[in-house]
């Protein structure tokens, strides 16, 4: 790779097409050649400690690469929005021991109506020993990743932001706001819907822009609750995205749709939720001291690469959607578990010549489809007749099992199937968290590590044994003879033969040690 430059547009400002603007900075100094370029202090340098960059962080020292995390903020967004962390998100904390001290921290819900907000509920037999949803403060998962991305071992600096790098055959050195510069082997941009990284690496971001803005906040309010109740129920029946959830102590969590969109993503004010609230329901409940305030659009984007040589892109930097559904902070967790591993294979040097690259032929679709399930979702909120009648038909269509059950499969993403060649079903899904010998099947995933469940009790990972765990157990509760998990709970291999099992481990876990 011949070196390349990138840096912020040389313009004084500039405005993208999202209303972020970002500026000029100084350039990074003439390319070093060669033989003069200064080693790596880092292996990776994340810019963004959201959830996404946390994680990839936390994962990243498992496997004990040298992480730098770089975020723009200096202290940690203070506001409490109410995430949910779905199937999939919550089986991924278990993986790695982390889900005991989240529920501790959120609260239970069900798993059902989700999908439009059309309430249904979960089937009882979904493929999950978690089958519910963790409702928890967003501020709260990033502290808990952050912390446990620092305790492994990775640095964290707040108040830093990346304005530019130079990317080359060794590694990429990073230019941050201040002027300073750090190299690292491998940086990737975990930040943001805006993301200063995406932009200066030139990667288009085609979709949609914003045609639908919707306030969203918490706050108190003076009207009595059996008149607010009464208000939201006629109001909702045909704007579906308005309402007023008691919280308690008095406390609302209000949605509704804007005026307009707005230019710049700027918080709202609470006369904005006053006057359009009156503009609704002819009133404004009197709402006053709100906990946080915000406003989202119903833009659409999918970046066209995840990478571009040593940069890679992960989170919202890669894709951009509305809330509906919740599926935004667990779709960039969830990139973060795929990516992690993979990139610590390739710094630590066994990772086959195409594993880095799979990141992007598995994840890029996952969010295709997320893309268009909230498409199809902000559709179905639509106050149109036409909407309205799909709605309806909808609602009555998930009474049926089938399809109420894939639609939640879908949302919560254990319907994921990545694509690893012809095999039976379940290759390339996830393994739920069944019982083994030695308790839960996740319990043994905790060091992000492979790993050979042999219910024959004959096969071995051989050279692989430094990457891969083998567990014999004749009791597993699973419908195979054999199966090899990635580090990321996926089924790599499905069968009872030891050369076609040395196949597939060559094939995700490199060359056997000597």
């Amino acid at each position: 790779m011949n070196a390349e430059r990138f840096t912020a547009v040389p313009s004084s400002s500039e405005t993208a097409d999202d209303g972020s603007t970002f500026g000029k900075v100084p350039g990074l100094p003439p390319l070093a050649s060669g033989a003069d370029r200064v080693p790596p202090t880092f292996d990776v340098i994340i810019a963004g400690c959201g959830p996404t960059g946390a994680m990839l962080a936390a994962e990243l020292r498992l496997h004990d690469v040298r992480v730098l995390v770089v975020e723009r903020e200096t202290e940690p967004v203070s506001f409490a929005r109410i995430v949910g962390l779905h199937i999939r998100s919550i089986e991924l904390m278990a993986m790695r021991g982390l889900l005991d001290r989240l529920r501790e921290r959120g609260r239970r819900r069900p798993a059902g109506g989700f999908f439009a907000g059309i309430d249904k509920p979960a089937p009882k037999d979904l493929d999950s020993a978690h089958a519910y949803l963790l409702g928890i403060p967003q501020p709260v998962v990033v502290e808990q990743l952050e912390q446990h991305a620092i305790q492994l071992g990775a640095q964290v600096r707040r108040g830093y932001a990346v304005a530019g790098f130079v990317q080359d055959d060794d590694g990429v050195t990073v230019e941050l706001a201040d002027g300073e510069q750090v190299r690292a082997r491998y940086l990737v941009g975990c930040d943001g819907a805006r993301s200063t990284v995406r932009k200066l690496l030139g990667v288009a971001f085609p979709g949609e822009p914003a045609r639908t803005e919707t306030l969203m906040g918490e706050m108190a309010a003076g009207a009595p609750q059996e008149e607010i109740a009464a208000k939201v129920k006629q109001i909702g029946a045909t704007i579906q995205r308005f309402w007023l959830r008691p919280l308690g102590g008095g406390a609302y969590s209000v949605v509704m749709p804007a005026a307009g969109v707005s230019e710049r993503a700027e918080p709202p004010t609470l006369d904005d939720f006053r006057q359009q609230l009156r503009a609704i329901a002819g009133t404004d409940f009197g709402v006053h001291s709100p906990r946080w305030l915000s406003r989202f659009g119903d833009a659409t984007r999918l970046a066209e690469r995840y990478r571009v040589g040593r940069v890679l892109l992960a989170g919202d930097a890669a894709h951009i959607h509305p809330p509906t559904g919740g599926q935004g902070l667990n779709l960039g967790i969830q990139d973060a578990f795929n990516l992690g591993w993979k990139l610590a294979a390739q710094i630590r040097g066994w990772a086959p010549d195409t594993l880095l690259d799979t990141y992007q032929a598995e994840r890029h679709p996952v969010a295709e489809n997320v893309l268009d399930n909230t498409r199809a979702q902000m559709e179905l909120s639509s106050a149109e007749p036409g909407a309205r009648a799909v709605r309806r038909l909808l609602t009555e269509l998930m009474d049926l099992d089938e399809v109420n059950r894939r639609l939640i499969e879908k949302i919560s993403a254990i319907d994921i199937r990545y694509d690893f060649g012809e095999g039976p079903d379940l290759l390339g899904r996830r393994l739920p968290d069944i019982t083994v010998k030695q308790g839960r099947l996740y319990g043994l995933l905790h060091r992000g590590r492979g790993l050979l469940l042999d219910r024959t009790e004959r096969l071995t990972v051989g050279g692989w044994s430094d990457r891969v765990d083998h567990l014999a157990d004749p009791t597993a509760q699973l419908d195979a003879p054999c199966v090899l998990l990635r580090p990321d709970g996926h089924l790599a291999w499905i069968g009872d033969d030891q050369r076609d099992l040395d196949e597939r481990l060559s094939y995700w876990f490199g060359r056997p040690a000597s």
